[in-house]
């Protein structure tokens, strides 16, 4: 029975959490104003689209920003903890629900934009001023988050080190900030190994 539970466990998070990167993907989009005519935006956009329309009827968009992605981003995670909270034997405390869930989508909001800037790192390296879909896209959803770097941080000729700051700030978030949250939102090691 218990390889069963680790299975359904296993098959769930995975598939879950891909869903849910693919669903938090689409309110980033929008957030760094990406251009949607990019094939993997429209990938994105075709992925959410069955789920999102219904909810675009209830809830209204906000600064200008379509906020059904990021209520379904923390419904599907909501969702997502309390199937894994009920698979492992815990009651799923909706009270609790919320806030482990807000913590979840910050964490993983993170680590797009951490994974971002790696990846454009690299490709800054090996395909520089590259054209491609892939470089274009990562380059929308990191230049916001490097703008504010690269303005208190001078080019030292030619190299930028924007990013070896925005990585640090980001770390501190991940590692310290996070667990804290976690740690007083009373966060049970199962759902705390999966942010």
């Amino acid at each position: 029975m218990l390889g069963i539970n680790d299975a359904a466990i296993f098959i769930i998070q995975t598939l879950g959490s891909l869903y849910l990167l693919i669903v938090l993907m689409r309110f980033i989009l929008q957030l760094v104003r990406a251009n949607f005519y990019n094939p993997l935006c429209q990938f994105v956009v075709k992925a959410t689209q069955p789920l999102l329309k219904p909810l675009r009827r209830v809830i209204p968009s906000m600064f200008g920003l379509d906020m059904s992605s990021l209520v379904l981003a923390l419904l599907l995670q909501i969702l997502l903890f309390a199937v894994i909270l009920l698979l492992n034997g815990y009651q799923a405390t909706t009270l609790l629900l919320l806030p482990w869930a807000l913590i979840g989508i910050f964490s993983l909001f993170l680590k797009i934009i951490f994974w971002s800037m790696i990846i454009s790192v690299i490709l800054s390296w090996v395909a520089p001023g590259s054209r491609s879909p892939g470089a274009e896209l990562v380059g929308q959803i990191t230049e916001p988050v490097l703008a504010p770097f690269r303005r208190l941080i001078p080019n030292l000729g030619g190299l930028d080190i924007s990013p070896i700051f925005a990585f640090i700030a980001i770390q501190l978030l991940q590692s310290w900030v996070i667990p804290r949250l976690a740690f007083y939102a009373f966060m049970p090691k199962e759902l705390f190994g999966l942010i």
